[in-house]
């Protein structure tokens, strides 16, 4: 993520009629604690998250569709920010209609950040501080390691190696993805 360097700090009102301006529609920002920060990364990056979508989609298409998947297009308002995981997952239980908003008001079930070379750490930790507080669970992928860190509201983290197996806990029961599928050659 890069800090936008001309522009000062904005409430979060000012933020929502920012991004919706005709100069930034081929651009994507995040407001993280009153800062605005594009969002740039790259193709293996990219890569990656479809991985993860692939895959994720697949196991809900064979365990009754009950949630939604978005892309790193799909916003989302957690906790007075504006945040664009790689990879997001709401129950249908939630939001029983496919989401036509910006940013969704409701919190994810599931956020999954990947970490790109212009991501600042400190934004990434701060996400998934928030993301946790909201009551999601978060994956952060990092490609260059190729590891996992899970963290769930309720469990200590976990750091999961290319010799592990990721699994979906109790939001996606019997979900299970080696995590060496997920960084491809």
């Amino acid at each position: 993520m890069v800090t936008t360097p001309n522009l000062r700090k904005m409430t979060v009102e000012e933020f929502d009629e920012f991004v919706l301006l005709p100069e930034n529609t081929d651009k994507h920002f995040e407001y993280i604690a009153g800062e605005i920060v594009e969002v740039v990364s790259n193709m293996y990056c990219s890569i990656v998250a479809a991985m993860i979508i692939r895959w994720l989609g697949k196991y809900l298409i064979e365990n009754g569709d009950f949630g939604w998947l978005s892309a790193p297009d799909g916003g989302f308002k957690v906790l007075g920010d504006r945040y664009m995981p790689d990879v997001g997952f709401i129950l249908k239980s939630k939001y029983p209609k496919a989401p036509h908003e910006t940013w969704i008001s409701l919190p994810l079930d599931l956020a999954v950040e990947v970490i790109s070379p212009s991501d600042d750490e400190h934004d990434v930790r701060a996400k998934a501080f928030n993301y946790l507080r909201a009551g999601a669970v978060v994956w952060i992928v990092d490609p260059d390691k190729k590891v996992v860190q899970v963290l769930t509201p309720e469990a200590a983290p976990r750091l999961l190696t290319l010799n592990d197996t990721l699994d979906g806990g109790t939001l996606l029961p019997g979900f299970t993805l080696p995590v060496k599928d997920i960084f491809p050659e």
